[in-house]
Formats: structure tokens, C-alpha cells, sequence
């Protein structure tokens, strides 16, 4: 068993070498076969579709990105500060590892229904980011409320899901546009990929944050 989980753990290292690397357009079984080291026919005694490889791969993405949020946020205690070092860690994580971020997101790895599997399902490790998101949200709603003077006139907010949702979704398009040069380009800073300086890194995020959640009071 000790070597049947070696082996296992090996095709996923080399798949998550190749995607770190190449791409996800490198990911073929064959290719990730020939990197471990194995038969061409071997994954499939471990993974019994191609899917579910690609998702064991791509749930070390999310456990990188979650040690890396783990480490941005500790010791901030305010909902306002922790969606900050999330917004940051996210988008640096997705510009520094374009191709694992891109398979991570991937809506075909995450339909457990369409691709049913005794393996841990992708969306397992999704949806508690998503919902870290919307119970931040939620506490920094309440925290507003409990500063809001009465007479105040006050517009009720969208629910939090959906402000999580498009938060998260401002978040990967500020990635993608820099990753395109696109951002550069419009706000004239220096050349086209790379992650942004922590200057404007900050600053996209905070407008971003400012956008959904209205922007801190003095």
C-alpha cells in the first residue's frame, strides 16, 4: 500500500511540475506518465479518468494558496484587513503560477456530477474559500452596521453571497488583464507581466475591496 501511494503521490508531483512549467496544455497522461517515470498506462490504475488526475493536481494549487492566505492574514483581525491579504494573496498567487491557476478554476474539474469519482472532489476545496469570502463579508456588514448613526440613510446591500461572488470575480479579472498586459497598458506602468509591485498591487485591491464593500471611513 506504502508503494501504491508512492507511486500515486509521484504521478501528481509530476503533474504539478509540468503545470508549473509548461502549462496546462502539457497535462497529458502520457506526458505526465513519462515524467513519473511510469508506463504510459500506469495513471490509470490510481486515477481512473484523466479528470480525476487533473483534479488531484489541481487540489495542491489549492493547498498552496491556502498556506499562502493562512500566512497573509495572520494577525490582521479585521474582516476588512483579511479580505485585503486575500485579495493580494489571490491575485499574486494566480499571476505567479498562471498555469496551475487556470486548472484550479477549471469548471469541468469542479462538476462532481458530470465526473463522478470515489477521489476527493475539486469543489471540496473551492467552496471554503468562497465561503472564508462570504463570512468576511458578513462580519464586516455587521461591524458597519454597529458604526452606522442613526439618520444615516442606508441602502440595503445585495446578499452576501453575491457580493462575495463578485468580488472574487473582480479579483480574478484584475489578475487576467495584468497577465494580458492589459492594465499596464491603461494605467501606463512598466512592461506587461510579471506580479504587479506591492504598491499597485495594494492599490488595485483596495479599489476593488472599496468597489463592493464601500470604501473605509476616516
Amino acid at each position: 500500500m506504502e508503494r501504491e501511494n508512492s507511486l500515486r503521490e509521484r504521478l501528481i508531483d509530476a503533474g504539478v511540475d509540468l503545470v508549473m512549467t509548461q502549462g496546462t496544455a502539457s497535462l497529458g497522461l502520457r506526458e505526465i506518465a513519462r515524467r513519473a517515470g511510469v508506463s504510459h498506462g500506469a495513471p490509470r490504475r490510481y486515477f481512473p479518468t484523466h479528470h480525476t488526475l487533473l483534479s488531484a493536481i489541481a487540489h495542491r494549487g489549492f493547498a498552496d494558496l491556502e498556506a499562502r492566505i493562512a500566512a497573509a492574514t495572520d494577525g490582521t483581525t479585521s474582516p476588512r484587513g483579511q479580505l485585503q491579504a486575500i485579495g493580494r494573496a489571490h491575485v499574486g498567487y494566480a499571476l505567479e503560477h498562471r498555469g496551475m491557476f487556470e486548472l484550479m478554476f477549471r469548471h469541468d474539474l469542479l462538476d462532481s456530477e458530470k465526473h463522478a469519482s470515489d477521489q476527493p472532489q475539486l469543489r471540496d476545496s473551492t467552496l471554503p474559500l468562497f465561503e472564508l469570502i462570504v463570512g468576511l463579508i458578513v462580519r464586516h456588514r455587521r461591524e458597519q452596521a454597529a458604526a452606522h448613526r442613526p439618520g444615516e440613510p442606508s441602502t440595503p446591500p445585495a446578499p452576501p453571497a453575491v457580493t462575495a461572488a463578485a468580488l472574487w470575480s473582480n479579483l480574478h479579472g484584475l489578475a487576467q488583464l495584468w497577465a494580458w498586459g492589459s492594465l499596464q497598458l491603461a494605467l501606463n506602468v512598466p512592461a506587461p507581466g510579471g506580479t504587479p509591485d506591492a504598491s499597485h498591487l495594494d492599490q488595485l485591491v483596495t479599489a476593488v475591496l472599496d468597489a463592493h464593500l464601500g470604501p473605509v471611513e476616516s
